[in-house]
Protein backbone atom coordinates (compact mmCIF):
# COMPACT_ATOMS: atom_id res chain seq x y z
CA UNK A 1 0.00 0.00 0.00
CA UNK A 2 1.23 3.49 -0.88
CA UNK A 3 1.32 6.71 1.10
CA UNK A 4 0.25 10.03 -0.34
CA UNK A 5 2.54 13.04 -0.17
CA UNK A 6 1.80 16.72 -0.71
CA UNK A 7 3.99 17.65 -3.66
CA UNK A 8 2.54 21.05 -4.56
CA UNK A 9 0.72 23.89 -2.80
CA UNK A 10 -0.98 27.03 -4.07
CA UNK A 11 -3.27 29.79 -2.87
CA UNK A 12 -5.30 32.65 -4.31
CA UNK A 13 -7.11 35.50 -2.56
CA UNK A 14 -9.04 38.39 -4.14
CA UNK A 15 -7.26 41.72 -4.45
CA UNK A 16 -10.01 43.63 -2.62
CA UNK A 17 -9.02 44.16 1.03
CA UNK A 18 -11.84 44.94 3.49
CA UNK A 19 -10.63 46.25 6.84
CA UNK A 20 -12.60 46.31 10.05
CA UNK A 21 -12.97 50.06 9.67
CA UNK A 22 -14.43 49.54 6.17
CA UNK A 23 -17.25 47.51 7.72
CA UNK A 24 -18.35 50.53 9.74
CA UNK A 25 -19.83 51.98 6.54
CA UNK A 26 -22.78 49.57 6.70
CA UNK A 27 -22.91 48.18 10.25
CA UNK A 28 -22.47 49.26 13.84
CA UNK A 29 -19.09 47.80 14.74
CA UNK A 30 -15.51 48.78 15.43
CA UNK A 31 -12.00 47.57 14.81
CA UNK A 32 -11.50 47.05 18.54
CA UNK A 33 -14.71 45.02 18.92
CA UNK A 34 -13.80 42.66 16.06
CA UNK A 35 -10.16 42.18 17.00
CA UNK A 36 -10.97 41.52 20.66
CA UNK A 37 -13.43 38.74 19.79
CA UNK A 38 -11.85 37.18 16.70
CA UNK A 39 -8.32 38.50 16.15
CA UNK A 40 -9.29 39.56 12.63
CA UNK A 41 -7.97 42.86 11.24
CA UNK A 42 -9.00 42.51 7.60
CA UNK A 43 -10.32 40.03 5.06
CA UNK A 44 -10.54 39.66 1.28
CA UNK A 45 -13.90 39.98 -0.43
CA UNK A 46 -14.53 39.59 -4.13
CA UNK A 47 -15.48 42.94 -5.67
CA UNK A 48 -18.10 42.05 -8.32
CA UNK A 49 -17.55 45.42 -9.99
CA UNK A 50 -13.89 44.79 -10.76
CA UNK A 51 -13.44 41.01 -10.63
CA UNK A 52 -14.91 37.94 -12.31
CA UNK A 53 -13.74 35.68 -9.48
CA UNK A 54 -16.07 32.91 -8.34
CA UNK A 55 -15.53 29.98 -6.01
CA UNK A 56 -14.51 27.75 -8.93
CA UNK A 57 -12.35 30.37 -10.64
CA UNK A 58 -10.43 31.05 -7.42
CA UNK A 59 -10.01 27.32 -6.91
CA UNK A 60 -8.67 26.91 -10.43
CA UNK A 61 -6.17 29.76 -9.90
CA UNK A 62 -4.84 28.17 -6.71
CA UNK A 63 -4.77 24.76 -8.40
CA UNK A 64 -2.63 26.00 -11.30
CA UNK A 65 0.04 27.14 -8.85
CA UNK A 66 -0.08 23.87 -6.90
CA UNK A 67 0.22 21.74 -10.04
CA UNK A 68 3.16 23.77 -11.33
CA UNK A 69 4.95 23.56 -7.96
CA UNK A 70 4.43 19.80 -7.97
CA UNK A 71 6.38 19.65 -11.23
CA UNK A 72 3.32 18.30 -13.03
CA UNK A 73 0.95 19.38 -15.76
CA UNK A 74 -2.83 19.33 -15.76
CA UNK A 75 -2.68 16.10 -17.75
CA UNK A 76 -0.94 14.36 -14.82
CA UNK A 77 -3.89 14.91 -12.48
CA UNK A 78 -6.09 11.82 -12.13
CA UNK A 79 -8.89 13.13 -9.93
CA UNK A 80 -10.27 16.33 -8.35
CA UNK A 81 -11.62 16.75 -4.81
CA UNK A 82 -13.28 20.15 -4.30
CA UNK A 83 -14.27 21.33 -0.81
CA UNK A 84 -16.66 24.27 -0.45
CA UNK A 85 -19.89 25.47 1.14
CA UNK A 86 -20.32 28.24 -1.44
CA UNK A 87 -20.41 26.68 -4.94
CA UNK A 88 -20.99 28.82 -8.01
CA UNK A 89 -24.32 27.05 -8.53
CA UNK A 90 -26.66 25.02 -6.34
CA UNK A 91 -25.65 22.20 -8.66
CA UNK A 92 -23.46 21.00 -10.28
CA UNK A 93 -20.52 21.29 -7.91
CA UNK A 94 -17.29 23.25 -8.25
CA UNK A 95 -15.09 20.25 -9.01
CA UNK A 96 -16.41 19.84 -12.54
CA UNK A 97 -16.07 23.58 -13.13
CA UNK A 98 -12.37 23.37 -12.23
CA UNK A 99 -11.99 20.43 -14.63
CA UNK A 100 -13.42 22.66 -17.37
CA UNK A 101 -11.48 25.79 -16.41
CA UNK A 102 -8.15 23.95 -16.39
CA UNK A 103 -9.04 22.15 -19.64
CA UNK A 104 -8.35 18.77 -18.11
CA UNK A 105 -9.21 15.38 -19.55
CA UNK A 106 -12.51 13.79 -18.51
CA UNK A 107 -11.22 12.84 -15.07
CA UNK A 108 -13.54 12.37 -12.11
CA UNK A 109 -14.43 15.20 -9.73
CA UNK A 110 -16.33 15.24 -6.45
CA UNK A 111 -17.38 17.96 -4.05
CA UNK A 112 -16.97 17.79 -0.27
CA UNK A 113 -19.61 19.67 1.75
CA UNK A 114 -18.10 19.65 5.22
CA UNK A 115 -17.60 23.38 5.61
CA UNK A 116 -14.70 24.29 7.93
CA UNK A 117 -13.40 20.72 8.06
CA UNK A 118 -13.88 20.29 4.31
CA UNK A 119 -10.21 20.36 3.38
CA UNK A 120 -9.32 17.75 6.04
CA UNK A 121 -12.10 15.52 4.72
CA UNK A 122 -10.90 16.17 1.17
CA UNK A 123 -7.34 15.20 2.06
CA UNK A 124 -8.61 12.00 3.64
CA UNK A 125 -10.63 11.08 0.55
CA UNK A 126 -7.69 11.77 -1.75
CA UNK A 127 -5.36 9.85 0.55
CA UNK A 128 -7.52 6.73 0.31
CA UNK A 129 -7.59 6.84 -3.49
CA UNK A 130 -3.79 7.03 -3.58
CA UNK A 131 -3.21 4.47 -0.82
CA UNK A 132 -5.19 1.84 -2.70
CA UNK A 133 -3.32 2.52 -5.93
CA UNK A 134 -6.39 3.76 -7.81
CA UNK A 135 -4.86 7.18 -8.57
CA UNK A 136 -1.35 8.59 -8.65
CA UNK A 137 -1.97 12.34 -8.45
CA UNK A 138 -5.06 13.89 -6.86
CA UNK A 139 -5.85 17.61 -6.76
CA UNK A 140 -7.51 18.78 -3.52
CA UNK A 141 -9.01 22.28 -3.43
CA UNK A 142 -10.67 24.36 -0.72
CA UNK A 143 -12.37 27.50 -2.02
CA UNK A 144 -15.00 29.90 -0.67
CA UNK A 145 -16.93 32.96 -1.82
CA UNK A 146 -18.50 34.01 1.47
CA UNK A 147 -18.99 37.67 0.65
CA UNK A 148 -21.71 36.94 -1.89
CA UNK A 149 -23.98 35.45 0.77
CA UNK A 150 -23.36 37.48 3.92
CA UNK A 151 -25.85 39.86 5.50
CA UNK A 152 -23.99 43.15 5.34
CA UNK A 153 -25.84 44.99 8.08
CA UNK A 154 -25.77 45.44 11.83
CA UNK A 155 -28.21 42.54 12.18
CA UNK A 156 -25.72 40.19 10.52
CA UNK A 157 -22.50 41.52 12.01
CA UNK A 158 -21.94 38.57 14.37
CA UNK A 159 -21.24 36.38 11.34
CA UNK A 160 -20.34 38.83 8.59
CA UNK A 161 -17.25 40.29 10.27
CA UNK A 162 -15.69 36.83 10.52
CA UNK A 163 -15.70 35.48 6.97
CA UNK A 164 -13.52 36.09 3.93
CA UNK A 165 -13.02 34.81 0.39
CA UNK A 166 -10.14 32.81 -1.02
CA UNK A 167 -8.84 29.46 -2.22
CA UNK A 168 -6.04 27.02 -1.51
CA UNK A 169 -4.98 23.84 -3.26
CA UNK A 170 -2.72 20.84 -2.76
CA UNK A 171 -1.52 18.11 -5.08
CA UNK A 172 -1.25 14.70 -3.43
CA UNK A 173 1.05 12.24 -5.17
CA UNK A 174 1.94 8.60 -4.69
CA UNK A 175 4.78 7.99 -2.21
CA UNK A 176 6.30 4.54 -1.88
CA UNK A 177 8.11 5.32 1.38
CA UNK A 178 5.46 4.68 4.04
CA UNK A 179 7.33 6.80 6.60
CA UNK A 180 6.67 9.97 4.56
CA UNK A 181 3.58 11.91 3.57
CA UNK A 182 0.15 11.66 5.17
CA UNK A 183 0.55 9.23 8.05
CA UNK A 184 -3.11 9.25 9.12
CA UNK A 185 -6.36 11.21 8.98
CA UNK A 186 -9.12 11.21 11.58
CA UNK A 187 -12.71 12.29 10.87
CA UNK A 188 -15.69 12.83 13.18
CA UNK A 189 -19.18 14.32 13.26
CA UNK A 190 -21.95 15.09 15.75
CA UNK A 191 -25.07 15.95 13.80
CA UNK A 192 -27.26 16.67 16.81
CA UNK A 193 -25.66 20.13 16.94
CA UNK A 194 -26.08 20.88 13.24
CA UNK A 195 -28.51 23.75 13.80
CA UNK A 196 -26.00 25.68 15.92
CA UNK A 197 -24.01 26.67 12.82
CA UNK A 198 -26.06 26.49 9.67
CA UNK A 199 -27.68 28.11 6.67
CA UNK A 200 -31.19 26.71 6.40
CA UNK A 201 -32.43 27.98 3.07
CA UNK A 202 -33.11 28.01 0.28
CA UNK A 203 -33.28 24.24 0.49
CA UNK A 204 -35.62 21.54 -0.63
CA UNK A 205 -37.25 21.77 2.79
CA UNK A 206 -38.08 25.43 2.17
CA UNK A 207 -37.54 26.30 -1.45
CA UNK A 208 -37.40 29.61 -3.30
CA UNK A 209 -41.12 29.77 -4.10
CA UNK A 210 -42.10 29.66 -0.42
CA UNK A 211 -39.56 32.34 0.49
CA UNK A 212 -40.76 34.60 -2.34
CA UNK A 213 -44.42 34.06 -1.51
CA UNK A 214 -43.92 34.99 2.13
CA UNK A 215 -41.66 37.92 1.19
CA UNK A 216 -40.80 38.36 4.85
CA UNK A 217 -38.13 41.05 5.41
CA UNK A 218 -37.36 39.49 8.78
CA UNK A 219 -36.67 36.04 7.33
CA UNK A 220 -32.99 35.31 7.95
CA UNK A 221 -33.04 31.62 7.02
CA UNK A 222 -31.02 32.30 3.88
CA UNK A 223 -28.21 33.92 5.85
CA UNK A 224 -25.67 31.97 7.91
CA UNK A 225 -26.49 31.52 11.60
CA UNK A 226 -23.94 30.77 14.30
CA UNK A 227 -24.34 30.26 18.03
CA UNK A 228 -20.88 31.68 18.66
CA UNK A 229 -20.33 30.75 22.32
CA UNK A 230 -21.71 27.24 21.82
CA UNK A 231 -19.48 26.65 18.80
CA UNK A 232 -16.41 28.03 20.61
CA UNK A 233 -16.88 25.73 23.61
CA UNK A 234 -17.18 22.65 21.42
CA UNK A 235 -14.38 23.68 19.08
CA UNK A 236 -11.68 23.89 21.73
CA UNK A 237 -12.59 20.40 22.98
CA UNK A 238 -12.80 18.74 19.56
CA UNK A 239 -9.65 20.42 18.25
CA UNK A 240 -7.71 18.96 21.16
CA UNK A 241 -9.26 15.50 20.82
CA UNK A 242 -8.51 15.30 17.10
CA UNK A 243 -4.89 16.36 17.57
CA UNK A 244 -4.32 13.90 20.41
CA UNK A 245 -5.96 11.12 18.38
CA UNK A 246 -3.58 11.71 15.49
CA UNK A 247 -0.51 11.88 17.70
CA UNK A 248 -1.48 8.70 19.56
CA UNK A 249 -2.11 6.81 16.31
CA UNK A 250 1.43 7.60 15.16
CA UNK A 251 3.13 7.15 18.56
CA UNK A 252 4.02 10.83 18.73
CA UNK A 253 4.01 13.26 21.64
CA UNK A 254 2.99 16.90 21.62
CA UNK A 255 6.70 17.74 21.80
CA UNK A 256 7.09 16.10 18.37
CA UNK A 257 4.89 18.70 16.65
CA UNK A 258 6.99 20.92 14.38
CA UNK A 259 4.07 22.83 12.88
CA UNK A 260 0.39 22.97 13.81
CA UNK A 261 -1.93 24.56 11.28
CA UNK A 262 -5.42 24.87 12.74
CA UNK A 263 -8.47 25.89 10.76
CA UNK A 264 -8.62 29.68 11.00
CA UNK A 265 -11.97 30.01 12.76
CA UNK A 266 -11.03 32.39 15.53
CA UNK A 267 -7.61 33.47 16.75
CA UNK A 268 -8.75 32.90 20.35
CA UNK A 269 -9.39 29.21 19.60
CA UNK A 270 -5.93 28.83 18.05
CA UNK A 271 -4.32 30.56 21.02
CA UNK A 272 -6.20 28.32 23.46
CA UNK A 273 -5.01 25.18 21.65
CA UNK A 274 -1.46 26.53 21.41
CA UNK A 275 -1.34 27.13 25.16
CA UNK A 276 -2.87 23.75 25.97
CA UNK A 277 -0.23 21.89 23.95
CA UNK A 278 2.61 24.12 25.13
CA UNK A 279 3.58 25.20 21.62
CA UNK A 280 5.61 28.30 20.75
CA UNK A 281 4.54 30.93 18.23
CA UNK A 282 6.94 29.34 15.73
CA UNK A 283 5.09 26.03 16.01
CA UNK A 284 1.63 27.35 15.16
CA UNK A 285 0.71 29.18 11.97
CA UNK A 286 -2.12 31.71 11.99
CA UNK A 287 -3.20 34.12 9.26
CA UNK A 288 -6.80 34.82 10.26
CA UNK A 289 -5.69 38.39 11.01
CA UNK A 290 -5.27 38.99 7.26
CA UNK A 291 -7.96 36.80 5.69
CA UNK A 292 -10.66 36.10 8.26
CA UNK A 293 -12.28 32.67 8.27
CA UNK A 294 -12.20 31.26 4.74
CA UNK A 295 -13.78 27.96 5.82
CA UNK A 296 -12.63 25.10 3.53
CA UNK A 297 -9.91 27.35 2.11
CA UNK A 298 -8.36 28.35 5.43
CA UNK A 299 -6.07 25.35 6.02
CA UNK A 300 -4.70 25.13 2.44
CA UNK A 301 -4.09 28.91 2.36
CA UNK A 302 -2.28 28.79 5.71
CA UNK A 303 -0.38 25.63 4.77
CA UNK A 304 0.77 27.24 1.54
CA UNK A 305 1.93 30.40 3.30
CA UNK A 306 3.75 28.48 6.02
CA UNK A 307 5.59 26.46 3.36
CA UNK A 308 6.36 29.59 1.29
CA UNK A 309 7.83 31.28 4.36
CA UNK A 310 10.14 28.33 5.04
CA UNK A 311 8.37 27.37 8.26
CA UNK A 312 7.86 23.79 7.06
CA UNK A 313 10.91 21.71 6.18
CA UNK A 314 11.54 18.17 5.03
CA UNK A 315 11.18 15.73 7.90
CA UNK A 316 8.88 17.99 9.94
CA UNK A 317 5.81 16.62 11.70
CA UNK A 318 2.93 18.78 10.47
CA UNK A 319 -0.48 18.59 12.15
CA UNK A 320 -3.66 19.91 10.51
CA UNK A 321 -6.86 20.21 12.53
CA UNK A 322 -10.31 21.64 11.90
CA UNK A 323 -13.74 21.95 13.49
CA UNK A 324 -16.89 23.39 12.00
CA UNK A 325 -20.51 23.19 10.97
CA UNK A 326 -22.14 19.85 11.15
CA UNK A 327 -20.64 19.54 13.71
CA UNK A 328 -17.73 17.95 11.85
CA UNK A 329 -14.07 17.87 12.80
CA UNK A 330 -10.86 16.06 12.02
CA UNK A 331 -7.09 16.03 11.85
CA UNK A 332 -4.26 14.93 9.59
CA UNK A 333 -0.73 13.96 10.62
CA UNK A 334 1.89 14.54 7.94
CA UNK A 335 5.60 13.71 7.80
CA UNK A 336 6.86 16.36 5.40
Amino acid sequence: MYNSKITGLGKYVPENVVTNNDLKAFMDTSDEWIQERTGIKERRWIDPKTSDDTTSIMGAKAAKIAIERAGLTKDDIDFIVFATLSPDMYFPGGGVRVQELLEMDTIGAIDIRNQCSGFIYGLSVADQFIKTGMYKNVLVIGSENHSGGLEKSTRGRGVTVIFGDGAGAAVLSREEDNTKGILSTHLHSEGKHAAELALEGPSTGRWVDAIMEENDPNDVSYYPYMNGQFVFKHAVVRFSEAIIEGLTKNQLQKEDIDMLIPHQANLRISQFIQKKFGLSDDQVYNNIMRYGNTTAASIPIALTEAWEEGKIKEGDNVVLAAFGSGFTWGSAIIKW
